[in-house]
């Protein structure tokens, strides 16, 4: 196992430097969300301005829908990566590998059950949300072609999560960047140069999910032996599941849990009409891409925590956190200063000049979000460094806490004061469950220093 242990491909969290570690797997998440989230945006950005609002509106309307199925995939992906970071931290390669094919079994039942479901549902799940007619049949087609990529995108999501568990996360990053360049190449083609409009956006996403999925098992097979599985890892024991479903299960129901927040929201801004939803959407395409640094941070410290709880040197957890926090909010700080004073130039990116009303409401979003994204920093870290150390009661009970803030404001808030009403809901759902994630992780730290819980 010596070679296994030295290959460049993986590299383990659990010595050196904790800032330096912890920046070394961030720096790489950082750029491949960001580019993950780059083809979002250039989809919206091209239906916006050389389809119309009105389809620009229609992807708005679905985003919310696809956020809540992909939220439950992409949370049980997350959790299925995490007792393999325990178990390579622990260097246990044998338990780690069984880890590896039981979450691929589950992981397959998922894609499979999800992805028939969802797509028979799709015109009843966009009549759920008060659809507007008269973007409802585009919002369709772009909605099915997103579910079409469900089996790919949790394949994406389980096999780069293997690899970061191993602590390369420059590999995924690598991957993103190419699917980006044909996302964007299959844009021009299919939208600009054969005029097939929100249809158009659609396939292109679909494919470029399958060239990541793919591009993920090969070099899994060719450069990462640690990850080839033996007959004897292939075994479907009762603890390995057991394990995954208690982690994996809970993360993605907490995801999903603060998808039908955002869910109540999306509903309370189609009655608002096209123009809330347009700027609704495009406003958010810019906030989904300020706040995936401080996502990036927390996802890292999901990684950096388990590898270091499976080794037991909980001492490198507490000094990791501090670190990060450090590094969180400084950005966050900046990034909403930035926003702020940028947004009227942002919005127009996606919808041209003339729409000097989408453009005002795009401002007053980031005027409530984009200075409170100091809790959203916070909140990621305690989340993940939870989940990395496999408490997920507290997360699960945070995601109902947003959920709560969330349609407080969509229900009460919105109905009183419109459109600044629901953009109120990220900073209340932040704070919300901010607080209980923090008190959980102060009582876990101070539980294992005496001794209580290792």
């Amino acid at each position: 196992m010596a070679s296994e242990e030295t290959t460049q491909h993986i590299e383990s969290m659990t010595e050196g430097a904790p800032s330096r570690a912890i920046l070394k797997f961030a720096i790489p998440l950082i750029l491949g969300y960001i580019l993950q989230q780059m083809y979002l945006i250039i989809d919206a950005a091209i239906v916006g301005r050389w389809i119309g609002v009105g389809a620009l509106a229609a992807v708005g309307a679905s985003s919310s829908i696809m956020f809540l199925i992909m939220g439950f995939c992409n949370g049980s992906c997350a959790g299925f990566a995490i007792p393999i970071a325990q178990a390579f931290g622990a260097k246990d390669y044998h338990k780690m590998r069984c880890y590896v094919s039981n979450a691929m079994r589950i992981a397959l039942v998922l894609a499979i059950v999800i992805t028939l479901i969802s797509s028979f549902l799709c015109d009843k799940i966009l009549q759920m949300v008060n659809t507007p007619e008269d973007v409802f049949h585009d919002a369709y087609v772009f909605l099915f072609l997103q579910f079409c990529t469900i089996p790919f995108t949790i394949a994406y999501n389980l096999l780069s999560g293997q690899i970061r568990a191993l602590g390369n996360s420059k590999q995924p990053f690598y991957f993103l960047l190419a699917s980006s360049f044909l996302n964007i190449f299959l844009d021009i083609v299919f939208i600009l140069l054969l005029g097939m409009g929100v249809e158009g956006a659609g396939y292109a996403t679909v494919l470029s999910q399958i060239f990541s999925a793919v591009a993920c098992v090969v070099y899994i097979w060719k450069k990462i032996p640690v990850l080839r599985l033996t007959k004897a890892d292939l075994v479907a024991t009762k603890q390995n599941i057991r394990e995954h479903c208690r982690i994996s299960f809970p993360m993605a129901f907490q995801a999903s849990i603060i998808a039908i927040g955002t869910i109540m929201v999306q509903i309370a801004l189609n009655q608002l009409g096209p123009t809330s939803v347009a700027a609704h959407t495009a406003a958010q395409k810019i906030d989904q891409l300020a706040i995936l640094p401080m996502m990036s941070f927390g996802v890292t410290m999901a990684t950096y925590s388990a590898q270091n709880y499976g080794a037991k040197k909980y001492d490198r957890i507490w000094l990791g956190v501090r670190e990060c926090i450090k590094l969180s909010l400084t950005f966050a700080i900046g990034i909403g200063i930035i926003l702020n004073l940028f947004s009227p130039i942002l919005i127009r990116a996606f919808v041209g000049e003339g729409h000097e009303e989408v453009v005002e409401l795009g401002r007053l979003f980031f005027l409530t979000n984009g200075t409170t994204y100091s809790f959203l920093s916070l909140l990621f870290i305690y989340r993940y460094t939870l989940q990395g150390v496999g408490k997920t009661f507290t997360p699960t009970l945070a995601g109902i806490m947003e959920l709560i803030m969330r349609s407080v404001a969509a229900v009460v808030l919105s109905n009183m004061y419109g459109f600044v009403g629901a953009t109120v809901a990220n900073p209340m759902a932040w704070f919300g469950s901010m607080v209980p994630l923090m008190i959980a992780y102060y009582m876990f730290k101070n539980k294992v220093q005496h001794g209580v819980e290792q």
